[in-house]
């Protein structure tokens, strides 16, 4: 291997950046069915579904072989120091800004290590890799993908240790990303990025019309992926959140009876009640046109409010009235002493 040849700097690959696009527009269609979501606009399980899940970690491992790939590209055979550290600060903030904002917003499932952080902990690791073959990143990066499915303990369940990602029962966390399996798939991209120096793919790719005609509008968003990582979450949850404050989602009573009769029947443990209470309270709501998802403390007026209220308070009294009065003389019980 010809270890001058690999050290050259390669020219800037359009592809390379046009592929973060890809990567970050996947990235905001999840995001954005969490947003339509929490407003109301779609199923709240949307984002939990077998398919979005894999939807998701296809895109986080995109996001992570890319960043394995710019790590080759970058300071292969010469790590450039200043870049690297600047970069890694970078990253480092963009996190923490992550972890601090998550954490007030939604605190029972912040963000304590995602994919940034992982970005972050595997650019430090991944120098450590840099003179390795890529045979063997290959294979190391195999092994870690694979241990999590081979060994997991409750020892790793500590708090200071959930980042390595082998816990018996994995945190409750809007974007958990440890860095097992994920610095493999990490690997698996530096072992890539190898190959291509190695064989001047990249020299290639940069050279052909296809890559050299792709429009800079398109790379734009690729080559500064990190502040469009950290500016697309603030603004669709703005767009969505006016939209729910112009026209709420409009709902039917069947859409909301079977959970609200199941929040119901878990507090009052009586089926027969839960259902008369919630078709007399969603009745009420639907006449004053409260009914629309997302309808809730955070969503209705202090009046409203004191409706709804009110409301559950005349439906109780209704349906407890209704439980007892007498029974019809058809289904009282037979005296036995007048039945003589």
């Amino acid at each position: 291997m010809d270890s001058g040849s690999i050290a050259k700097r390669i020219p800037r690959v359009n592809t390379i950046d046009v592929a973060r696009t890809v990567a970050l527009i996947a990235m905001a269609i999840y995001h954005f069915s969490w947003d339509l979501a929490i407003f109301g606009y779609a199923e709240a399980d949307l984002p939990q579904q077998p398919g979005m899940i894999i939807f998701a970690r296809c895109i986080a491992g995109s996001f992570i072989f890319l960043a394995g790939v710019s790590l080759i590209l970058a300071h292969d055979g010469d790590i450039r120091w200043p870049a690297f550290w600047k970069r890694l600060l970078q990253i480092a903030l963009a996190a923490l800004a992550v972890t601090i904002a998550t954490f007030f917003a939604f605190p029972e499932t912040y963000i304590f290590f995602g994919i940034l952080h992982l970005i972050a902990a595997a650019s430090l690791l991944g120098l450590l890799f840099l003179r390795f073959q890529w045979l063997t990143m290959i294979a190391i990066g195999a092994l870690i993908v694979a241990l999590p499915q081979m060994f997991r303990s409750e020892a790793f369940n500590a708090g200071p240790l959930l980042w390595l990602g082998l816990a018996d029962a994995p945190p409750r966390s809007n974007d958990y990303v440890p860095l097992f399996p994920w610095f493999g798939i990490f690997l698996f991209g530096m072992a890539f990025a190898r190959i291509g120096r190695e064989r001047h793919w990249f020299e290639r790719l940069a050279a052909t019309r296809f890559d050299t005609a792709l429009p800079g509008w398109l790379a734009f968003p690729g080559r500064h992926s990190l502040i469009v990582y950290l500016v697309h979450q603030p603004i669709l949850l703005g767009l969505v959140w006016l939209a729910a404050t112009i026209a709420p989602p409009a709902i039917t009573l069947d859409d909301v009876r079977a959970p609200c009769e199941r929040s119901c029947l878990a507090q009052a443990g009586d089926a027969t009640f839960c259902t008369k209470y919630c078709g007399c309270i969603l009745g009420a709501m639907q006449r004053e046109g409260l009914l629309y998802r997302g309808a809730g403390q955070g969503s209705l007026t202090d009046q409203q409010l004191q409706f709804v209220d009110e409301q559950r308070t005349r439906c109780v009294s209704e349906v407890d009235s209704e439980r007892m009065e007498p029974p019809n003389r058809s289904e009282r019980p037979i005296d036995k002493e007048s039945a003589r």
